[in-house]
């Protein structure tokens, strides 16, 4: 066991295990105490590699993160503290590993239920090799001023409020985490503050002792008092009664035991750690007391009596001239972290994103003001889901009915066209479906798929100017731009698409009006003339259908109108069908085991 101190303002840490909030309140006490360097060196997290973020003050830093112990003690040498935040499982195995390491000379383990065993094995390696084991079941340490092991001592408001930012005269140890930010605060009342305060740990053998700890503050000339809380279970305290019988303490102990009330109790009773429970009278609260009290320990009537103890020692102390007084100075401002500052009300700050058609903050996702259970149990189809996405209302059944359809219908066009082509191509080189669908995607444009929102641009244009189709298609002509939504490979006057013909079935039927659609036919009417295959398409379909559909559903202003043909939601129907047609055929192709496709070179022609 160490016989002086254990910390310093250079001491630095390895924390196994990365938990955010302990290592930054490690850091923020570092700024607090005006330290130069950070106190955590590295994070040990096993498996991953790389840097962690944190706040240095006001700087963002980065530490490094070691996936083996072994390599954070190569890379950090000089770091000889081990703060370990693993389960209670793995806690022994890898404290051992950080205790074999040469540079490791503390060890803190924070799990509690760590196997008995496997602690009498840390707790002998470490004496034999002269290390310091804190813990388990600890909450860590802290020397005032200069170093403190993750939570210790709470928040940075509870540190400032102890005074722990500068040392003080009194050595503090406890087998109590909890209880030692309560003593903090005590002491901080009614003395100039703590030098250095360990928690041990609950459990029935801590790596550490309470006298350990008690008899080094006996060697630190800083330590001017030290003060002990123990409790009922266990022997420890007697091994501290012994050093002050022998004399090996000659600085003022004030000391308490805990868990007097036991007796109140008709059977025996455990409290909270492991080793707080009495296995006879000699492990009784009162009966420890009592040793302390004969070895020449200065022990209070009760535990409320405590900090009049601990303030009359420390009186004492000053009235002797053993303890001169400790500068005061106002610590720095901790920056408070953003989000916390937010939900405080204490900022304002700018969002970057705004969200207007989905909501996934509360107990379930909501579409455009519509929860997700509604959406279920009324029965919403997908043309109702796009319904709330893209146009932030709920149409009528008809028009979300229509949406569904174009969506079938656009779905695939069998696997020649271009798009349908690069994803199969896409597929059979090996590529995910990801990669082979948004191939096939890239090739929507004015040549593929990419014509109804131009379709229904030109049409609208043309219909609210009153051009007639002639002039339509003359003026179209006289730019050198093809009539949108008119034009097909394959289909011809006497062989109309069957798509064409199924949509304006539906809109007759179903749509309160269809003036654009009837424009559309009009146009239809005078391309024929010219050459057979101008008729309508799908494109030219949807686009015009949907342009009744906004204008006769009542739902949309003009201007809303004219901002949806603008922004092209209807290609969005396009991409949206196609992708389920281009994700089939990349299934097809995955499924059918195809090999790499090479373009067959009879099918080139080579030029010079």
């Amino acid at each position: 066991m160490a016989t002086g101190q254990l910390f310093s303002r250079t001491t630095q840490a390895l924390f196994y295990n990365y938990k955010q909030l302990p290592i930054q309140r490690m850091l923020d006490f570092d700024f607090l105490c005006g330290r130069e360097t950070p106190s955590v060196a590295g994070i040990i997290n096993p498996g991953s590699e790389g840097f962690q973020k944190l706040f240095f003050g006001q700087e963002e830093i980065a530490i490094p993160v070691h996936s083996t112990i072994e390599a954070a003690c190569a890379a950090h040498p000089t770091a000889d503290v081990f703060i370990n935040f693993a389960s209670f499982r793995s806690a022994a195995a890898s404290s051992m590993a950080a205790l074999k390491q040469p540079t490791i000379r503390v060890v803190a383990i924070i799990a509690e239920g760590v196997p008995e065993s496997d602690t009498k094995q840390l707790i002998g390696y470490a004496r034999s090799n002269n290390k310091v084991v804190i813990g388990p079941a600890t909450v860590g340490g802290i020397q005032a001023g200069a170093f403190k092991i993750g939570d210790t001592a709470g928040t940075i408001d509870n540190v400032i409020q102890c005074k722990l930012y500068r040392p003080g005269s009194v050595g503090f140890v406890s087998k109590s985490g909890g209880m030692s930010n309560e003593l903090y605060n005590t002491i901080a009342r009614v003395t100039n503050g703590i030098y250095e305060g360990i928690a041990i740990g609950g459990d029935v053998f801590p790596g550490s002792t309470l006298s350990d700890h008690v008899l080094r503050f006996n060697n630190i000339p800083q330590v001017k008092m030290i003060v002990v809380l123990g409790e009922l279970g266990g022997r420890d305290e007697y091994s501290l009664v012994e050093a002050l019988k022998q004399g090996k303490v000659n600085k003022p102990v004030v000391a308490w035991v805990s868990g007097t009330c036991a007796r109140l109790f008709k059977s025996e009773v455990q409290f909270g750690h492991a080793g707080a429970k009495s296995g006879g009278e000699l492990e009784s609260a009162q009966a420890k007391n009592q040793a302390l009290r004969d070895a020449g320990a200065v022990v209070p009537t009760s535990y409320e009596a405590l900090e009049t103890a601990i303030k009359e020692s420390f009186e004492k102390l000053v009235e002797e001239g053993k303890i001169a007084p400790v500068k005061e100075f106002t610590p720095p401002q901790i920056p408070e972290d953003l989000n916390t500052a937010i939900k405080s009300g204490k900022v304002r700050a700018p969002t970057h994103i705004i969200s207007t058609i989905s909501d996934d903050r509360g107990e379930e996702p909501c579409y455009g003001g519509v929860p997700m259970s509604s959406i279920v149990e009324q029965g919403y189809g997908v043309g109702d889901v796009i319904s709330l996405l893209w146009f932030k209302r709920s149409l009528p059944r008809y028009c979300t009915h229509f949406i569904e359809i174009c969506i079938m219908l656009c779905a695939d066009h069998g696997p020649c066209v271009s798009g349908a082509h690069n994803t199969i191509v896409t597929a059979r080189a090996g590529k995910d479906l990801v990669s082979s669908l948004v191939s096939g995607l890239l090739t929507i444009g004015p040549r593929f798929g990419g014509a109804i929102d131009d379709a229904a641009r030109y049409f609208k244009d043309a219909y609210d100017r009153n051009l007639t189709p002639y002039e339509f298609v003359e003026s179209m002509k006289k730019k050198g731009i093809r009539v949108p939504g008119i034009g097909h490979r394959i289909k011809r006057a006497d062989n109309r698409d069957k798509r064409v013909e199924l949509l304006q079935s539906f809109a007759r039927t179903h749509f309160p009006s269809v003036k654009y659609m009837e424009y559309a036919e009009q146009v239809e009417t005078y391309t024929l003339s010219k050459a057979n295959n101008l008729v309508l398409n799908v494109d030219g379909a949807i686009g015009s259908l949907f342009l009744d559909l906004l204008a006769g559903s009542g739902m949309f202003t003009k201007q809303e109108i004219d901002e949806i043909i603008e922004i092209g939601y209807l290609n969005g129907l396009f991409v949206l069908a196609r992708s389920i047609g281009l994700i089939g055929h990349t299934f097809d192709q995955k499924r059918l085991k195809q090999p790499l496709y090479r373009h067959p070179w009879e099918d080139v022609l080579y030029t010079k």
